[in-house]
């Protein structure tokens, strides 16, 4: 299943827009919430089918029904250009257990490059609520490659996948490897450079959000 947040948000769309715009990128603050923002209404529209459970709260004066989670995710990263995206998560999940994951592109000389994972971290994933974010959705092979690491740590029950932009090919992609997982973006676009770079997309999020880097 996926979700094109852009078609039920106009707030999302209009947070893409900035996030596309290269005279806006110039401010890395507002780069850095509008993905936040992403997370944060993708947060709300996740928690709509999560499962909950009944409570009474005491007050001053009785006592009130409420509904409330009846489990709380894992909030999923890979670093570090997910970490904007992952903030508005949390910012919305703020009681979730936390995991990190550093998975890059390492480029060989020939201009083609695999997916490099040298960092993890995270608390048991078993029979757990997944939820993994990266800005940029392209080929799909850093967030296949990182939920297939994750699942020799143990098998969550459920995977919600969180993406600024996603290309039509990097959604089939996760979809061959990853049937069961429910994609929430905030944008689709449809075409993938040689070089796996989503067009129009916005360009590289982890250097926009933080600043450029050395190339590996």
């Amino acid at each position: 299943m996926v979700i094109n947040l852009s078609q039920e948000h106009s707030l999302v769309s209009n947070w893409v827009a900035e996030l596309r715009d290269t005279e806006i990128q110039k401010d890395r603050m507002r780069f850095r919430r509008n993905l936040e923002r992403i997370g944060e209404i993708a947060a709300y529209e996740i928690s709509k089918i999560l499962p909950t459970r009944d409570i009474e709260v005491t007050t001053s004066l009785g006592t009130a029904s409420a509904t409330v989670l009846s489990e709380q995710p894992v909030l999923t990263t890979i670093l570090r250009a997910g970490l904007p995206l992952h903030q508005g998560l949390l910012n919305y999940f703020d009681k979730a257990d936390c995991a990190f994951v550093s998975a890059y592109r390492k480029h060989n000389t020939d201009g083609t490059f695999e997916i490099a994972l040298e960092y993890y971290s995270s608390p048991d994933i078993e029979n757990r609520i997944l939820i993994l974010s990266d800005p940029m959705l392209a080929t799909g092979a850093s967030l296949v490659k990182t939920v297939q690491y994750l699942r020799e740590e143990g098998e969550p029950k459920n995977i919600h996948i969180v993406a600024a932009i996603a290309c039509s090919v990097g959604i089939e992609h996760v979809q061959r490897h990853i049937p069961e997982a429910v994609i929430w973006c905030g944008t689709i676009d449809d075409e993938l450079t040689a070089k796996g770079y989503i067009v129009p997309g916005l360009g590289d999020a982890g250097d926009l959000a933080f600043g450029p880097k050395i190339q590996n």
